[in-house]
């Protein structure tokens, strides 16, 4: 890690992603290789000799000590002045946006704002690593797309290297540098989120981040064929009579205007329109593809403009750029 990334631990429940952060930690030991913070292994040093604050899902407060306390105890513990203690509380308060509640206890609070205390205790002692345990997915939606920008923002301003484990591929996309996706205790591969999303480097990856069509076929020369559709892959190449799979996101599936002379044309027949606000995520079906079904992503004013609702027709053009093939 580059000092001062953002990197995400991305993955399902159970593909070993907390029980890294947790060896980072010193809270669990590694049963092979080392761990080296800043050039210097930290394999064997109980925790409280590295150099990192940490946030949990369950944010961990003291109930029994007020927010001042809480977020000063780090501080306490490493024997600082308590004048230099209340200016650093009254610092970090102010940056999580909670100035006013030192004198309040956590239950006193709502979740939100007791993960900023817990984020705000975790910095406390300026530490040169932040890790970041799912401490965003106990919070309701809205409180958590809101938290998410403000540890983002503040991340960048201290400029913490920090380290997130999450399930979630929007906060994944939305906060790192850098994502590190996990499957079965392996890393699948380590990427920017623009990486992770358009160029995934296994099946796994393709499914895992993002919605994606999955599309069974075979070689030929000059492409894929899907039941009876040729589709031109943008120059992959791949030896006939090859069984593969095609990946392509929602949105690499247009309804612009089609060009004569266009490769990867559909005709189509919507079967059901999911409402998502601006947009649909609309199923259809094309002859040519014999069986398999597609999911489109079309503006709500494209809808309307053509009048377009289940049991209509339209023309579809797959991006034979945006085409990932895999083996079968």
């Amino acid at each position: 890690m580059a000092q001062g990334e953002f990197v995400c631990f991305l993955g399902p429940s159970g593909c070993g992603k907390t029980t890294l952060l947790r060896i980072i930690a010193g809270l669990e030991v590694q049963s092979a290789g080392s761990v080296r913070q800043g050039g210097r292994d930290i394999s064997r040093l109980p925790p409280a000799q590295r150099d990192y604050g940490i946030v949990f899902q369950s944010y961990a407060l003291f109930p029994n000590l007020s927010v001042f306390d809480n977020v000063a105890y780090g501080l306490v513990n490493k024997r600082q002045a308590r004048k230099a203690i209340r200016a650093r509380v009254a610092e970090l308060l102010k940056l999580v946006g909670l100035p006013e509640t030192g004198a309040k206890f956590p239950s006193q609070l709502s979740g939100g704002q007791q993960q900023r205390i817990a984020l705000a205790r975790a910095l406390a002692t300026s530490p040169g690593l932040l890790l970041l345990d799912e401490p965003l997915s106990a919070l309701d939606a809205l409180e958590r797309v809101r938290l998410r920008q403000e540890i983002r923002a503040l991340q960048q301003r201290l400029g913490v290297t920090t380290i997130m484990v999450t399930h979630d591929q929007e906060e994944a996309l939305s906060m790192a540098d850098r994502i590190v996706v996990m499957n079965h205790g392996r890393i699948e591969q380590i990427g920017s989120a623009l990486e992770i999303y358009r160029e995934p480097a296994s099946p796994f990856v393709a499914d895992f981040v993002g919605k994606v069509n999955v599309l069974a076929g075979m070689t030929e020369a000059g492409g894929v064929r899907v039941g009876s559709c040729l589709l031109n892959c943008n120059g992959i190449a791949a030896a006939a009579g090859h069984a593969v799979k095609l990946y392509l996101r929602p949105e690499d599936i247009v309804a612009r205007p089609i060009a004569p002379g266009d490769s990867n044309v559909l005709d189509a027949r919507i079967e059901k329109i999911e409402f998502l606000g601006s947009y649909c995520l609309v199923r259809v079906a094309a002859d040519a593809l014999q069986g398999h079904p597609l999911t489109v992503y079309l503006s709500l004013n494209f809808l309307s403009e053509q009048a377009l609702e289940p049991g209509k027709r339209l023309q579809l053009r797959i991006l034979p750029e945006r085409l990932r093939l895999f083996d079968a």
